[in-house]
């Protein structure tokens, strides 16, 4: 398993980033492997299971191929830590007020080492994505 970390200072205030981040349908906009997810019951609190589809192919899935997302733990508006059981990718972000308009958004993300041209590219990619959907603060 390789862990790596990203950081961004998004350009949104604590709680619009958290209530971006907490809405289950906001999540394949910002977490790139994944083109749809249907959350259960529970929405996003810990212990709750969604079913999520992939949009890339891997060496042993073809596109599209389901998988389950396990919400570990939810500390509003501060952490959202989960995985996604098949794909082995483990997540943990973090959120923190940099003055009145700012959050810096921390992602640490832990996969199994894969061959393609976006290894190791997971947390960055995903809070790129997150940057440029959360844009509150933005004159």
């Amino acid at each position: 398993m390789a862990t790596r970390r990203a950081s961004v200072e998004l350009l949104a205030t604590l709680d619009d980033a958290w209530r971006y981040v907490s809405e289950p349908y906001h999540f394949p906009d910002w977490w790139p492997p994944v083109a749809t997810v249907r959350p259960d019951r529970r929405g996003l609190a810990a212990g709750a299971r969604w079913t999520v589809r992939s949009r890339e192919a891997s060496l042993f899935r073809g596109p599209e191929a389901e998988d389950v997302l396990v919400v570990h733990e939810v500390e509003p508006p501060h952490r959202l830590r989960f995985e996604i059981v098949r794909a082995r990718v483990r997540a943990d972000l973090s959120l923190a007020a940099v003055g009145d308009e700012r959050t810096r958004a921390t992602l640490t993300v832990s996969e199994p080492f894969r061959l393609s041209f976006t290894r190791g590219r997971l947390a960055h990619d995903a809070l790129a994505r997150l940057y440029d959907l959360v844009q509150t603060a933005a004159s």
